[in-house]
């Protein structure tokens, strides 16, 4: 296989190898690599001719959708670096994003397009669309006129890996989105790892129901173009029946989900009586899956390896568990992935011993680049490594570590809850609250005390049915855990807030 240097090598590769096989399924639309690959030259012909050069930041604000993959290749192809927005941005953050990054193209569709006029941005200079643009707004270059019609002529804007390939914009502490610049030789990288330890050939059949402005949703495009395989595109995990269905009829061999989309699967009638044969692999990450919905996918799957994962936007992935492993660490995210070295600092700045608890470092060929314009905060997370001129990622999340090496999530650093001077990890509390039957989702969050500084408070969603009362759980914890982690307060709750990639909103439970 010839060497991926760039991010876009991993279709115009598979185009030259596989012209002629089904790379990308969108309900009953079906696009081979080499008519894929047609249609990146078209856009990124016209995207030169708006002059696009090298390093120029390209926005897509669109759903998850063929015209969104073609984009992110064709701008990359064009020598840009793309940037996903989430489809729900309202105007002001997305006036802030287009501003900060200077965009100077973006690419959306017609159902966003009033959320681009109502951001009033200067930037950026042109703006494509996919479908028709409602009556009284500019006219902006046509998306579906440029794929139907557009001259195919190749460009070659001599990019090397070292240059920017995407920007990721993610939350940050100071109420703007940060955002994350990956260089080619970031993403190849990871993407180089992943597929090594799950195994990924062209005969897999990706489902990937994940927003492609979520990492996480965007790779499992990157890496099945990477291998070969087949991308099969949804635009929810909201209906899980739907996802279900597409399991089927597609036999999707590969699929990658968070906590919040299993429990959906798990909760949907009838599951058991279909066909999931084809199933290789499910994979989880964002959050640790709850021992009891561990179980409960092994007997559904039982033919699937299921691979517990842990990362974050600014190195893309750091470790996963040997799904032999599963059963004698189900709360471990495994070890480091291939070409990456982690370790643990305590607060000394020392190497931690194992189980004690420390924050993780991260060293490899997949660390960021550093946020867009923002040397203070780089600066925190990208820190002197073992070499000069080297720089390693303080992730800010705790961890500890066993004698064998395998990695066990602790908090986030700025989640620690402090009650009655103790220090106290929410996530301990939440693998408590998962081991209770009849709990579907938990989340734990301080809230401000006068007498403790904070205190705990639980709030739970119960499956279907059940019957489980507040001093049911209480009684729970007060057999599990230490005094001062029993929660103080529970809330039960028809469901738990989510964001758009599918994590429990703890700011939209602080704030109710």
């Amino acid at each position: 296989m010839r060497r991926h240097t760039l991010v876009h090598h991993f279709l115009e590769f598979s185009a030259e190898r596989l012209p002629d096989k089904v790379a990308l399924v969108q309900g009953d639309r079906r696009f081979t690599y080499s008519g894929l690959s047609a249609m990146t030259d078209r856009l990124a012909y016209a995207l030169v001719g708006c002059g696009v050069g090298r390093g120029d930041r390209i926005a897509v604000f669109a759903d998850n959708s063929v015209e969104a993959v073609v984009s992110l290749f064709a701008i990359m192809k064009a020598g840009g670096a793309f940037m996903m927005i989430p489809p729900a941005t309202k105007p002001e953050k997305l006036r802030f994003i287009l501003n900060n990054s200077r965009a100077k193209v973006l690419i959306t569709q017609e159902s966003r397009y009033e959320t681009v006029v109502a951001a009033r941005c200067p930037y950026p200079e042109r703006v494509i669309v996919a479908g028709t643009v409602p009556g009284g707004h500019p006219a902006p270059l046509s998306l579906d006129e440029i794929l139907r019609n557009g001259p195919g002529n190749t460009v070659s804007p001599r990019c090397i890996d070292l240059d920017l390939a995407s920007i990721i914009y993610t939350s940050g502490s100071t109420g703007y989105p940060k955002g994350v610049m990956l260089s080619h030789r970031n993403m190849v990288s990871a993407a180089h790892s992943i597929v090594t330890y799950l195994e990924t050939s062209e005969d897999d059949r990706i489902l990937t129901v994940l927003p492609l402005s979520f990492d996480y949703g965007l790779y499992q495009v990157l890496m099945g173009f990477m291998v070969g395989g087949t991308v099969v595109l949804g635009n929810s995990f909201a209906y899980p029946s739907l996802v279900l269905d597409t399991m089927e009829r597609e036999r999707v061999t590969g699929l990658p989900g968070v906590p919040t989309l299993f429990a959906l699967l798990l909760r949907t009638r009838g599951i058991e009586t279909r066909d999931f044969r084809a199933l290789r692999y499910l994979t989880n990450t964002a959050a640790v899956l709850p021992v009891s919905h561990i179980r409960r996918l092994r007997e559904l799957f039982p033919q699937a390896k299921l691979y517990s994962m842990y990362g974050l936007t600014e190195c893309k992935r750091v470790s996963y568990l040997p799904p032999e492993e599963l059963e004698r660490r189900p709360t471990s995210v495994g070890r480091g992935m291939p070409n990456e070295e982690v370790y643990i600092l305590n607060e000394r700045g020392e190497r931690a011993a194992p189980g004690e608890i420390g924050e993780l470092v991260v060293r490899g060929a997949n660390v960021m680049l550093g946020y867009w314009e923002m040397p203070e905060e780089t600066a925190q997370r990208l820190r002197p490594g073992r070499y000069p001129g080297e720089r390693v990622l303080y992730t800010g999340d705790l961890f500890r570590m066993d004698e064998e090496g395998y990695l066990y999530f602790v908090a986030r650093k700025d989640d620690i809850i402090k009650c009655k001077g103790e220090k106290v990890s929410p996530r301990e509390i939440e693998n408590v609250l998962y081991g209770i039957d009849g709990v579907l989702e938990a989340a734990v969050l301080g809230v401000p005390d006068e007498i403790c500084g904070s205190a705990i408070k639980a709030c739970i969603a119960l499956e279907r049915g059940s019957l489980l009362t507040e001093s049911d759980i209480l009684r729970h914890c007060a057999q599990y855990l230490e005094a001062h982690m029993v929660p103080r307060f529970i809330e039960i709750h028809a469901s738990l807030p989510k964001t758009a990639t599918g994590k429990i909103s703890k700011n939209e439970l602080v704030s109710r």
